[in-house]
């Protein structure tokens, strides 16, 4: 019997109105597994089981990001409560619910929020999920190319540089080696904050890092690309001259967690908070 042409292929999941057409979602994306992994809705299928392949070597992975995504909001509503009303997160992933700007929007309705990834499946995604909120947005940007964030368009359009701004390095400076001196590279940011700016940084690590890579970070470099663990001293000086807030550098779940928190010290994500001074 002649076979019939039926066409082309359905796809294998249906895709909802933030998934641009020009996006895969029958292939993993980093971006989506980090959002399934912190408890996101904006992720699909092939995701799930890479997450779930890639959290069978390495069970507390999940639970150490979404303690990231824990502390960076609590530290949002801190920094909201001390005024201010402008933040640039780069290294953002998609952002989805519960993200920098839901929570700056709700503690301060004037607040601006400008969302940098190297990714560009995090930032279609972004970008379809911001198209309606006109204080906030994405774009594709490269951490090391510093200057081209900074005057970027949507940057310029939403942030002043005269007034304070908070800094989000969340998560991502744990993929810079020391031979690409992180410290260098996240002066090139801070140079142009006002006084009564703030930095905020989440890193794997621990007190106290073996020198060779960890096992968990060894199953998560199989993912995404190589992570340097480093320690309380090592994270603490890549806040230079700024002020840290009180508790300091701590496990990130530690990092004045809420009274309904429990938190589990024992989950390896450093983090902290400082303010830059008056000079």
């Amino acid at each position: 019997m002649e076979r019939q042409d039926t066409g082309p292929a359905p796809r294998t999941t249906e895709r909802p109105t933030w998934a641009p057409p020009e996006v895969d979602i029958d292939t993993p994306s980093i971006a989506r597994v980090y959002d399934h992994w912190i408890g996101g809705t904006h992720n699909f299928p092939a995701d799930r089981e890479l997450a779930r392949k890639v959290a069978a070597g390495n069970p507390d992975l999940p639970a150490t990001l979404k303690a990231n995504r824990a502390f960076l909001r609590r530290a949002v509503r801190e920094l909201s409560a001390l005024g201010i009303r402008q933040f640039l997160d780069i290294g953002s992933g998609i952002p989805a619910e519960g993200n920098v700007h839901d929570v700056a929007l709700a503690a301060h309705p004037d607040s601006r929020v400008v969302y940098v990834d190297i990714d560009p499946v995090a930032v279609a995604h972004g970008r379809a999920l911001l198209a309606d909120e006109p204080r906030a947005a994405v774009f594709q940007g490269d951490l090391y190319k510093s200057r081209e964030i900074l005057e970027a368009e949507d940057t310029r359009r939403l942030i002043d540089f005269d007034r304070p701004v908070a800094l989000i390095l969340a998560a991502v400076l744990h993929f810079v080696p020391d031979g690409d001196d992180p410290l260098a590279l996240v002066r090139r940011y801070t140079e142009r904050l006002a006084p009564g700016s703030a930095l905020v940084i989440s890193h794997a690590g621990a007190e106290e890092v073996p020198r060779t890579a960890p096992e968990a970070a060894e199953q998560y470099r199989g993912a995404v690309s190589q992570v340097i663990w480093r320690d309380n001293r090592e994270l603490a000086a890549l806040f230079e001259d700024f002020e840290l807030v009180t508790p300091g550098v701590v496990r990130a779940p530690l990092w004045r967690p809420e009274p309904a928190d429990t938190p589990d010290p024992a989950l390896a994500m450093l983090a902290g908070v400082a303010l830059k001074p008056a000079r």
